[in-house]
């Protein structure tokens, strides 16, 4: 059985979005001390700032463990710019650095230099291969993929996954380290990955409905079409539609998740013109003010209720269920149920096969139109779909 008990020194690195997420769940899971390191200390203020009123937001509506106070969780946060004093006593790391191949490896070589033996060394990547994060820390049974899904304190699922050479003893540690983080809707919900694959499950997923989205932006940027218009195709107001989520997530992300999905699983994956002009323009999103959208102060301006009446939810469900599939070909997974349950835990969304049982004859020769329509092969149904034989393999 692992002891969790040994595990007291909790190291974040990387103090943005994500980082200081995890941060203000890991002081909430109790660790001892809970180290936040960026290069910039400017951010690591700005994070801790965020996390001590994400805590005083909780505090004060009920929803932190009994005994926890604000004030008393923040002694715990311990604020370190130089990376060196930020591991020196760390028993568990977690990166949180942007989703670029080369800073991650440079990142684990040094720490694989400086960090004690006991450390653990898990990734947040959301996309990228754990073996090749893994190949360059001289400590590869000691890294594990670690993958949070923002608002981290309210979704449930963290993706846990083995790289090639990871330990079982490594896994073990990290699956209790785990489940020791609150959750706001309830208990974590750990996916074990025992093999990766790019996007793990739900990116994995959801990229591959990409394809479907990245062909209606160009349609719609052809025809002069509000993209705001294909969001109300399928959700309404206040909720966000997909593009207004890769607003929301960052243009910059999503062109990045492309191009490693591009040179890891088919060249159709490479960004749409629309996407890789308005990361050019520096219009990301969200955080720039501008991008698919217009953003103030945070918030999404919306400016009409119309629909287009062309995004077709049932294609980007098939997509998934088709995707959801080659998982299972792959050996990436067991079964589905691991699956849905892994969707609706990170993405507070159905997965595809609970509807896919039931529509996957129609779901198949939709795939099959869009696709020669389209040109884009990838989606092109797989055996296991278009037999509807994934339907035995529930558990």
């Amino acid at each position: 059985m692992v002891d969790i008990k040994n595990i007291k020194t909790f190291v974040v690195i990387g103090a943005g979005t994500m980082g200081r997420e995890i941060a203000q769940v890991a002081l909430m899971a109790g660790f001892e001390n809970v180290v936040l390191n960026d290069i910039q200390e400017g951010v690591i203020e700005d994070a801790s700032k965020y996390i001590q009123n994400g805590l005083r937001r909780l505090e004060n509506k009920g929803l932190l463990s009994e005994g926890q106070k604000t004030d008393i969780l923040m002694t715990h946060l311990i604020k370190e710019s130089d990376l060196k004093k930020a591991v020196q006593n760390a028993d568990f790391i977690v990166e949180a650095i942007p989703e670029i191949m080369d800073l991650k490896q440079e990142l684990f070589h040094e720490i694989g230099n400086i960090a004690p033996e006991q450390a653990i060394f898990a990734t947040n990547t959301s996309t990228m291969s754990i073996t090749d994060i893994a190949s360059t820390s001289g400590r590869e049974d000691k890294v594990i993929g670690m993958h949070f899904f923002t608002p981290v304190v309210l979704l449930r699922l963290i993706e846990l996954i083995k790289g090639s050479k990871t330990s079982q003893e490594t896994f073990d540690r990290s699956y209790e380290v785990s489940m020791k983080f609150p959750s706001i809707k309830g208990k974590r919900y750990i996916a074990k990955i025992n093999k990766e694959s790019p996007g793990f499950i739900v990116n994995r997923l959801t990229i591959a409905s990409s394809l479907y989205l990245s062909w209606m932006l160009e349609y719609a940027t052809e025809k002069g079409i509000s993209y705001e218009l294909l969001d109300n195709d399928i959700i309404a107001a206040p909720n966000l539609g997909p593009f207004a989520k890769w607003d929301f997530l960052g243009l910059d992300i999503i062109r990045n998740v492309q191009i490693y999905f591009a040179k890891t699983l088919s060249p159709e994956f490479t960004p749409c013109l629309t996407l890789q002009k308005l990361v050019d323009e520096g219009k990301l999103g969200k955080k720039t003010g501008s991008g698919l959208y217009e953003w103030d102060a945070g918030k999404i301006i919306r400016k009409s209720k119309e629909k287009a009446n062309l995004l077709n939810i049932e294609i980007y469900y098939a997509i998934q269920l088709n995707e959801g599939c080659r998982l299972l070909e792959e050996g990436i997974v067991a079964n589905y149920k691991i699956i849905d349950d892994t969707m609706l835990a990170g993405m507070d969304m159905p997965g595809p096969f609970s509807a896919g049982k039931r529509n996957y004859k129609k779901w198949t020769q939709m795939l099959e139109s869009f696709s020669k329509e389209s040109g884009i092969k990838y989606i092109k149904p797989t055996k296991l779909m278009a037999t509807g034989d994934f339907i035995q393999m529930k558990k």
